[in-house]
């Protein structure tokens, strides 16, 4: 069964139409506010995604102001995409555990790209290193460690449904390579990967060696996400408490050619394989 659609998501996919509509009509934003009696501010937020739930009502008079028909197939479309935006995701439930829009961006991502060096991604973690992670937080409550587990294996069912992401990550050795204190769980975890590697369709798995030396990815671990149209593609950077989410085109182009750069320096599919066995032989 599909996971149920990212609020977050169809939020942007709205934002984006609705502007579109309008500069199809040939209005500016004053000229919209101005017909609706709104502010220029609201409408701008509207079309941006700081104004977060607009309600059916408010878009169906910027609808009427664009000339969309009720008969137009568009317009049942765009105020699907508003309901479907004030719905609450699986991970409202986790609220304490699971902070800002990241998993509701990856719920709905066509694409995935994660490079990673200091852990392993955690669509492609196993519980027991999931266990390990959440146990080394300082801020979690030990209560709280089956739950964040739950969360995490809740959020991995986007590999295995009918419609799954393409997710391709490239690991750093040495985050692999922390394991090694307890050789039970490293050898779960990089088989784990290996299993990922060799069976799924979709995730393509490839480590980075120490031996490769000073790489372009000395930045900092990334995700960048991509979505259906017209939802423009994200890159995020992970924090300890939340992350920075970048979305301006020359961002995305910027982490794009890291990527590709990493990905180079990285072994390839073939070569990952057998790296990862030797590892825990």
């Amino acid at each position: 069964m599909r996971m149920a659609a990212s609020p977050t998501v169809r939020r942007r996919q709205l934002s984006a139409i609705l502007k579109q509509m309008r500069q199809a009509a040939g209005l500016s934003l004053d000229e919209v506010a101005k017909r609706v009696e709104w502010s220029r501010a609201k409408v701008g937020h509207i079309e941006t995604g700081q104004r977060k739930r607009p309600s059916v009502v408010e878009v169906k008079a910027l609808l009427k102001e664009y000339e969309v028909a009720e008969s137009d197939p568009r317009y049942g479309a765009v105020l699907g995409l508003v309901r479907q935006g004030q719905q609450r995701g699986w991970w409202t439930r986790y609220d304490d555990i699971l902070t800002g829009s990241y998993v509701e961006l990856e719920a709905e991502a066509t694409a995935i790209g994660h490079y990673e060096a200091f852990a392993v991604p955690g669509l492609l973690q196993t519980p027991g290193y999931i266990r390990a992670l959440q146990r080394a937080r300082l801020d979690r409550d030990p209560k709280d460690v089956q739950r964040a587990i739950d969360a995490r294996l809740r959020r991995q069912e986007i590999l295995t449904r009918p419609d799954p992401p393409a997710v391709r990550v490239v690991i750093e050795e040495h985050a692999l390579l922390r394991l090694a204190g307890d050789p039970a769980l490293m050898r779960e975890q990089v088989q784990h990967l290996i299993t990922l590697a060799d069976t799924s369709t979709n995730v393509t798995v490839q480590v980075l060696p120490t031996s490769a030396g000073v790489h372009a990815g000395a930045t900092g671990p990334f995700v960048i996400m991509d979505f259906a149209e017209p939802a423009s593609p994200v890159v995020y950077l992970e924090t300890y408490t939340d992350g920075l989410y970048l979305e301006r085109e020359a961002e995305i182009a910027q982490y794009r050619l890291l990527w590709d750069h990493i990905r180079t320096s990285a072994l390839d599919e073939e070569k990952t394989v057998p790296h990862l066995r030797r590892m825990i032989t």
